[in-house]
């Protein structure tokens, strides 16, 4: 075959003019001229500020009708709670399953059918299916809109995104502000007197109660350094330069307000997990941090949040962005022992092991625990007295769908996963590593399901008792 230099220059010429052309317009690249992979975000920006924020605005509502379309298809959104039970501060649980099933299938049904029988016939309930972030090809930091508000309140710190919104409604998430309790004051109960803690107001909170390390471990938790979409940059998600986030912006009081982001640890991005920020209650017993990350120490936690976790993983992107690098003997221990002294939420049924009192315990919580040491086998991974093995675990979903894409996110293997202690479990919804499930009672279907422990319709409702007692 006769090879033209000159016709494959012009062919070269052309796919680069192509390229460029559909990335000036924000187009996605057709398969001849997709970019190779890469691990590394752009350092350059491909268009300037203005004409970004403008795009991305304008396809705002689109894309959160998207996500609204997403979540009513897989779950029953409204507004139900759960009788008396309450979170600490005195917020409705919500209750029932909020996963819908397909026509005619029932819980009982399924349960009886194997992994194949229902990865065959396509009947895997989409709301166990992983959640994508509410534009997942984007990704970035996205919270609550009451925590945007009391933080634009109190430090005129703008939160907002341009190009998105919080997607779940606010009765399925935590209590907010959350009680904030401590290892080492357990008298005084909750000490954050009913107030969202920030730069403002930490040191008349918390002077004559912490040690000096721990106040200043204290206030660069709530201290905002520049993050991926919160910075002063151009290739930002704010519409004004932003100082950035604080690590109690997610774990608001040292819990969580759910609010949600990517796993910075994967590549390509549509493998990437949404994550459900997790409560940092507790951690004093915990001996692995990130959901799949398996990191050994809080110190290398909260060191690794600020160097390369803010900024999606990327540390090349972070230099520019203006990471944040903490001092490891200094910084980053005066933020662990801090973090190391929240502790769980009372549980006033339980004894000194863990275990329920009977004398206040109900007929149902006492089934409930049979069952989870028992026939539900929840405490192989969960074992008392604060529900965790502090190990990974592999549920392999995969078994039950076959891999397919969602909204820019692939529904496929998940890999293993660390054990969250369920101590306090009521104040943490939505539960799983990125959100999927809504209720306890969404929660211990799915589990009943994938590990094929076939619980009957008493045993997971008396499950669920015992969960709200931990």
């Amino acid at each position: 075959m006769n090879h033209d230099p000159q016709r494959h220059r012009l062919h070269t010429t052309t796919t680069i003019a192509a390229t460029l052309i559909a990335i000036a317009a924000g187009l996605p690249l057709s398969p001849a001229v997709a970019a190779p992979p890469n691990s590394y975000a752009p350092v350059v920006a491909r268009e300037d500020f203005q004409t970004t924020m403008t795009r991305m605005k304008a396809d705002k509502a689109r894309v959160m009708k998207k996500q609204a379309n997403l979540l009513a298809e897989r779950y029953d959104l409204d507004d139900h709670s759960a009788g008396n039970h309450k979170m600490s501060m005195g917020k409705k649980i919500q209750s029932g399953v909020r996963v819908k099933l397909q026509p005619g299938m029932t819980w009982t049904k399924l349960a009886n059918m194997t992994p194949a029988e229902i990865r065959s016939s396509g009947l895997f309930p989409k709301g166990f299916l992983p959640l994508p972030h509410p534009n997942h090809p984007e990704g970035g930091m996205v919270f609550p809109q009451y925590h945007i508000d009391e933080i634009k309140k109190q430090e005129a710190r703008d939160l907002t995104r341009f190009d998105l919104d919080y997607d779940l409604p606010t009765h399925f998430l935590p209590d907010y502000p959350p009680a904030i309790y401590l290892t080492t004051r357990p008298d005084l109960g909750d000490v954050s007197q009913g107030k969202v803690v920030t730069i403002d107001n930490y040191y008349e909170l918390f002077n004559g109660i912490l040690n000096p390390k721990q106040i200043e471990g204290m206030r660069l938790l709530v201290t905002p350094f520049p993050q991926q979409q919160f910075n002063q940059t151009s290739d930002r998600r704010s519409e004004r330069p932003h100082r950035g986030v604080t690590c109690f912006d997610c774990h608001v009081n040292g819990h969580t307000n759910a609010a949600t982001h990517l796993v910075g640890d994967i590549r390509p991005q549509e493998f990437r997990h949404g994550l459900d920020t997790p409560p940092l209650r507790g951690v004093y017993i915990q001996r692995l941090f990130g959901s799949q990350r398996a990191l050994k120490t809080v110190e290398d936690f909260t060191e690794f949040e600020q160097r390369a976790a803010y900024f999606d993983g990327d540390h090349v992107i972070a230099a520019k962005k203006g990471v944040n690098v903490l001092e490891r003997g200094s910084q980053v221990h005066f933020m662990a022992e801090m973090e190391s002294i929240l502790d769980f939420p009372p549980a006033p049924k339980l004894d000194i092991f863990g275990k329920l009192i009977p004398s206040l315990a109900t007929e149902s919580e006492m089934r409930g625990q049979a069952v989870f040491f028992g026939k539900g086998r929840c405490s192989e991974c969960h074992p008392a007295p604060f529900y965790t093995d502090n190990l990974m675990h592999n549920l392999k979903t995969e078994r039950f769908f076959k891999p397919h894409m969602i909204h820019g996110r692939m529904a496929s293997a998940d890999g293993p996963i660390k054990t969250f202690p369920l101590r306090g479990i009521k104040d943490s919804p939505p539960y799983l590593h990125d959100r999927r499930l809504l209720t306890l009672e969404d929660t211990v279907e799915f589990f009943n399901l994938v590990t094929g422990v076939n619980l009957n319709t008493q045993e997971r409702s008396d499950l669920v008792a015992f969960l709200l007692a931990l």
